[in-house]
């Protein structure tokens, strides 16, 4: 039997001719890389650390990354690796669960809808970096042609009194003069003139222009590279995914050397003797679901990716490299986030507590407020800004590669030459989903999707996973899978990933996710609450990506012959069409076999 390295290969070193390959191994890393450590790195993975206590989070988080998320970002890589298959065909083999494939698609777009606003921000808001000083930086005022907007001259007050206001020909008498709620002016300029927020989602508006044409261009970006499939997107994620990291790293030497860091780098860390709050359950659930979420598993990304692989490359691998990478930027990210905020709370003589946010607060709210407290602040809210634009062309990258992969995965003969035009449809068709949220209520949309596929949703498909390869397919024929692709064989050194894939795992995503649906609560924007419709849709959108799930079970049963049990089996046993998508490779296990049993009778 051949080896890989004796294939015929095509043109670009491809041992897959019709599929492809990556070109390197650096390019599928970098992409991996950039898929992984997601905008949550940034904004949310800082927050928990110094919500609970900085060292005894991290103990938490590590533990829960080595039982449960390098675990799975490992058995996602070999299952895609394995058959050279998209997140919808690696499930021929347990063709009862294909449905879980095309549920992973569907959260996948979800994500990517709100992931394009986020990037919309990013680039509305990198343009305006380019002011001196940063607009954001101190009130503003607006009036329109009835006078009915209040004009407010300094911060932290809930109006003025004036006697009149002139701008142009409009002058308005107090009688026009509105009370607004506090706000700081990075809090104006995100809710007035970034969004121009309205009251609710009730209240959709019309589309905020400036922020539609930020998502335009950033899906022409996408389109660009993702010309010739993962050929193209290879090269620009050396940009992407590099770029980001050292601009993390150039925060994180500017943001230490500021009065008052240290401060905030010391709430960020917590206390190294505060280990009482390891008996906190919310840690571990934090903990838990944080690894599950900058793993970025069970969205059917890390099958796309894996799916370009050579058939022996050493996946185990690139899951700890990956995994370390993640764990490493979100480190530097937290450091560098909150010594530049603790800077900032010394600016103001505030405790660091007061200037802590989360989410699209830290990122559009809190942290451009402290970068207009740094010398030079244009340049470094243009680093920012342009590092967050990075980090969603990354993931949005690898989404569309999900879809397309699918699309093309399904229908080989008619699809496999026509990839541009698929990414570039897909692209359109992503772009008009995305207007949705460049409405005044946009906001309260990117927050309903993230509610919905961010949270317990995720959860459940991977727990199906793991359960769908580790009981049904068999612990032990998915190890002479991998054992085929790397020839890695020890029984000490299996038992490991055995008992994470068979019990650890399942274990701990069960558990997160009674603990997500017991305290779940309705999504909020600040202080704004959703109507029921919207609550009412929200759940919608998470029955229709799980129920897919049913549907292709049942499809999959009516299809079998026998009784049902029968059925049952057959369904939950590998299809003829599950197998290694090379010839040479298909036969290298049983090649294997029996030259162990020739040096057996030696």
């Amino acid at each position: 039997m051949k080896d890989s390295d004796s294939l015929h290969r095509g043109p670009d070193g491809d041992e897959n001719i019709e599929r492809g390959n990556w070109t390197n191994k650096t390019e599928y890393i970098l992409s991996l890389i950039g898929y992984a450590v997601g905008l949550g790195n940034i904004w949310r993975f800082p927050y928990l650390t110094y919500k609970h206590g900085g060292v005894t989070f991290l103990i938490a988080y590590i533990l829960m990354l080595a039982l449960c998320g390098v675990p799975l970002f490992f058995l996602e890589s070999a299952h895609g690796q394995f058959c050279s298959q998209g997140p919808i065909n690696v499930w021929r083999a347990v063709p009862l669960f294909q449905g879980l494939g095309v549920a992973m698609v569907l959260m996948s777009v979800l994500v990517t809808i709100y992931c394009n606003a986020i990037i919309a921000y990013s680039l509305y808001y990198l343009f305006a970096s380019f002011q001196f000083p940063l607009p954001w930086a101190s009130c503003l005022s607006w009036s329109d042609s009835n006078c009915s907007i209040t004009l407010i001259e300094k911060c932290n007050v809930t109006g003025v009194l004036v006697a009149n206001w002139t701008q142009g020909n409009i002058t308005c008498p107090p009688s026009n003069i509105v009370t607004v709620p506090v706000q700081s002016p990075s809090e104006q300029y995100w809710d007035r003139v970034a969004l121009q927020r309205s009251s609710g989602l009730d209240e959709t508006g019309p589309i905020v222009w400036h922020l539609a044409l930020c998502l335009l261009l950033s899906i022409i970006v996408v389109a660009a590279s993702l010309t010739k499939g993962i050929k193209s997107s290879g090269k620009v994620v050396y940009f992407t995914t590099i770029f980001p990291i050292v601009v993390i790293v150039v925060l994180l030497i500017r943001g230490v050397t500021l009065e008052g860091a240290s401060n905030g780098i010391q709430f960020f860390i917590g206390s190294i003797s505060n280990f009482s709050k390891l008996s906190d359950p919310e840690l571990w659930n934090d903990a838990a679901s944080q690894t599950m979420f900058s793993q970025s598993v069970a969205f059917g990304g890390i099958h796309a990716l894996s799916s370009y692989n050579h058939f022996h490359n050493n996946m185990m691998m690139d899951a700890i490299v990956v995994s370390a990478a993640n764990l490493g930027t979100a480190l530097v990210a937290g450091i560098a986030v909150f010594s530049i905020l603790g800077h900032m709370a010394f600016i103001y003589g505030k405790p660091i507590e007061s200037v802590v946010e989360e989410g699209l607060s830290l990122a559009f709210i809190a942290y451009p407020e402290a970068l207009t407290k740094l010398p030079i602040s244009p340049l470094w809210s243009i680093l920012f800004f342009l590092m967050l634009f990075a980090i969603g062309l990354d993931y949005l990258f690898v989404v569309i590669e999900v879809i397309s992969t699918s699309l093309i995965d399904a229908l080989p003969k008619l699809l496999s030459s026509k990839r541009s035009l698929i990414n570039i449809v897909t692209c359109v068709i992503i772009f008009l989903l995305s207007l949705t949220c460049m409405t005044r209520a946009g906001v309260y949309w990117v927050t309903l999707l993230d509610h919905v596929a961010g949270s317990w949703l995720v959860l459940v498909l991977a727990l199906l996973e793991v359960i769908a390869v580790s009981y049904i397919y068999g612990v032990n024929r998915f190890i002479k899978d991998i054992e085929m692709m790397i020839g890695k064989k020890s029984f000490c050194f299996w038992l490991g990933w055995k008992a994470c894939w068979v019990f650890f795992s399942p274990c701990i995503i069960l558990l997160i996710l009674v603990w997500s649906l017991s305290a779940l609560t309705p999504p909020t924007y600040g202080k704004v609450e959703y109507p029921a419709w919207g609550l009412a849709l929200g759940w919608c959108m998470a029955a229709f990506c799980l129920i897919w799930i049913l549907v292709f079970a049942v499809y999959k049963l009516m299809r079998a012959k026998g009784s049902l049990w029968q059925r049952l089996r057959s369904t939950c046993s590998p299809s003829e069409e599950w197998h290694p998508y090379l010839d040479i490779h298909r036969g290298e296990r049983y090649a294997q076999e029996e030259l162990c049993l020739k040096d057996s009778w030696h």
